[in-house]
């Protein structure tokens, strides 16, 4: 399975969702693999710290050996290990802003696709950070994965956006990957006492949108977790916000 975390709004939460039910998969013994596109790589630094050891691979090599016509490196030799067992990386880097023009003009969104085809046997889950845009780098991890999910934070603006968010899912499903599913909206930063989120969720559940549940909380100690690099189920694994982290893993298909 491989899980696109995407939304084209920033700050609603994509690195977290990813990170958090990653590792939740590795916790629970599944090969797991993070794969960091966003080029503020906050995937990364959740994982490794802020401490990134210099000379650690990273996808900005792999996508420029993918403009190279000589000498195209499998993605495999990009793959670090992160300090959390049966759960490895493939780490961002600031590179991939300047590399991302010249990937887009030689039509090179396949490419992704096919590397992961080829890690197939090597994990059991793959959870894949983008940017908050759609770009080659988003529209490539559409196209190579299985299942999108949508994290929402219970905002007018988020909400006005979500039906155009939605029409470019269904466009790469048509015009790219035809297997690609919504597995579902992620409500996150949820305050049930007030009264906005309240009407925006319901709305969107009247509306037949596919709202994953629990809805994950607003916390102070997703900022720890941050901080400290290291997701939920490491940091505290009896805090609310991660059973409602597990409970969501366990509403995921596959």
């Amino acid at each position: 399975m491989r899980y696109v975390v995407f939304n084209q709004k920033g700050g609603v939460g994509k690195s977290t969702i990813t990170c958090n039910l990653a590792a939740i998969s590795a916790h629970q013994g599944l090969r797991t693999l993070v794969v960091d596109l966003d080029p503020q790589g906050n995937s990364t630094h959740y994982l490794l710290g802020d401490a990134v050891p210099e000379g650690t691979p990273h996808l900005g090599g792999f996508f420029t050996n993918v403009l190279s016509i000589f000498n195209e490196r499998p993605l495999a030799e990009y793959v670090v290990p992160t300090p959390f067992e049966n759960l490895s990386l493939l780490a961002s880097h600031p590179q991939l802003e300047e590399l991302q023009g010249k990937l887009e003009s030689r039509y090179k969104m396949y490419k992704l696709r096919d590397a992961l085809a080829a890690l197939a046997g090597d994990y059991d889950r793959i959870y894949i950070d983008t940017p908050p845009a759609l770009n080659f780098y988003t529209r490539s991890a559409l196209i190579a994965g299985s299942g999108c999910l949508i994290p929402f934070d219970c905002d007018a603006f988020s909400r006005r956006a979500l039906d155009g968010l939605l029409d470019s899912i269904q466009e790469i499903r048509a015009d790219h990957n035809a297997a690609l599913r919504v597995d579902g909206i992620v409500v996150n930063q949820y305050q049930p006492r007030a009264n906005l989120p309240q009407q925006l969720v319901r709305q969107l559940v009247e509306e037949g949108m596919p709202v994953l549940q629990p809805y994950l909380s607003a916390s102070v100690k997703i900022r720890e977790s941050h901080q400290r690099a290291q997701p939920m189920v490491h940091l505290d694994p009896r805090h609310k916000l991660t059973q409602e982290f597990q409970q969501l893993h366990e509403a995921l298909p596959g």
